[in-house]
């Protein structure tokens, strides 16, 4: 495993942290969930990434239960907050009522005393920045988190919590937003902004959903069993890129990865790394040899040839918009 500091922090993550978003909790039984984080560790996996909506906050339980007996020290945990996590109207969003309450649960769920970054989920409309930045800054004063990132802003809203951050002394370091082959919206406006204000990208679905993997093919139903057909793993996040014509040009990216000695699974990975702005790329799984075989990425470097065949295959279907990055218009 390779390691990567975030952002312009001194603290370094692995290249490939796991993260439990549709499986832990809901996607996989709780063996299972084990096995998976039980190999993350063996490949020498530290960074570890959950929130507390995840499958209702069970997800955070089942990390906090899979990684008890580890050297705290030794990992990096994550979580995030604003989405619902109950029935009440306070349940959800940034504001300090819920901040403060949620850092509490999430820290429970997890049983630690701290996590190393907790993350603002979306940006909230419904809440002044001011509010939400300084329930942060208390959050990092009082011990209970060491930073502070944010997830899908874009390169306004991440420009004005850090300069909030600096005036309330916190360390703001990373950005989560979603980053692969085939969705490129943060290119233009967001890797910019927070290469310019020392902040990290650790990216989500760097495999699209699985459909870099080459799996779903063109005109043929999608496996048994897979993201596609379950819809309580995600299945709507997948269908933007299951058309024919997507699915036949990444159909077309198999013979790179076999010049490469790579699976298609590690070529998806390996390219999200190479963006120097990338401190992290998340990999989920259902199985513990999906593990092993997205870590390979790690270190991996694809030399500039076979970046332009990437490029050339792909153009027609990538997405670059910086208006796709998004947070929802009202409280949610």
């Amino acid at each position: 495993m390779e390691f990567r500091h975030l952002g312009r922090s001194g603290m370094l993550v692995s290249e490939i942290s796991y993260g439990n978003w549709i499986t832990h909790g809901s996607q996989v039984e709780e063996d299972a969930a084990l096995a998976c984080v039980r190999a993350a560790l063996d490949v020498g996996i530290t960074t570890f990434d959950t929130a507390d909506v995840y499958a209702a906050t069970r997800a955070e339980a089942v990390l906090g239960r899979a990684l008890k007996g580890e050297r705290r020290e030794g990992l990096e945990i994550f979580t995030k907050v604003y989405w619902p996590t109950g029935p009440g109207p306070n349940d959800r969003s940034l504001s300090r009522k819920h901040i403060m309450e949620s850092i509490n649960g999430s820290l429970r769920r997890l049983q630690t005393d701290y996590v190393d970054l907790y993350q603002a989920h979306r940006y909230d409309v419904s809440t002044p920045l001011e509010e939400t930045m300084e329930a942060f800054a208390d959050v990092v004063h009082s011990g209970k988190a060491h930073y502070i990132g944010v997830s899908e802003w874009r390169a306004s809203e991440i420009r004005a919590a850090h300069a909030l951050a600096r005036e309330l002394r916190i360390p703001l370091i990373s950005n989560q937003p979603q980053y692969s082959i085939l969705w490129r919206v943060i290119e233009a406006e967001v890797v910019p902004a927070s290469e310019e204000l020392g902040l990290g990208q650790i990216v989500w679905s760097p495999i699209a959903q699985g459909v870099l993997t080459g799996k779903y093919l063109p005109g043929q139903p999608p496996p048994e069993g897979s993201r596609a057909t379950d819809e309580k793993s995600g299945a709507n996040f997948i269908q933007r890129f299951m058309t024919d014509e997507v699915l036949s040009t990444v159909q077309r990216l198999k013979p790179l990865a076999e010049q490469a000695g790579l699976t298609m699974a590690q070529l998806a990975v390996a390219w999200v790394l190479q963006n120097p702005n990338v401190s992290s790329a998340i990999v989920g799984a259902t199985r513990p040899d999906q593990v092993r075989d997205n870590a390979a990425a790690a270190g991996v470097k694809l030399d500039a040839g076979l970046l332009k065949a990437i490029d050339e295959i792909v153009e027609p279907i990538v997405e670059r918009d910086p208006a796709k990055t998004v947070s929802p218009s009202h409280r949610p």
